[in-house]
């Protein structure tokens, strides 16, 4: 999953994050990394049998208490 990660950074290092989103052919490799990264963040969840609810109570928690710091 970080190798897929480090794809990601690399398209946008080395275009730009405009370039990124605005070339179409850029854009959709970002994409296909991205999901590439969604594939891998999937299989670590089923891999460990984390719920959906589980997830989204800590995302949730861990949302509200990072915006309290501001």
């Amino acid at each position: 999953m970080i190798g897929e990660i480090g794809e990601v950074i690399d398209i946008i290092k080395k275009n730009g994050d405009t370039k990124a989103v605005e070339d179409v052919d850029l854009r959709k490799h970002l994409i296909e990394e991205m999901a590439d990264v969604l594939m891998y963040y999937n299989d670590v969840l089923l891999c460990y049998g984390i719920s959906e609810e589980e997830l989204k109570e800590a995302y949730v928690t861990k949302f509200e208490k990072n915006m309290k710091r501001w």
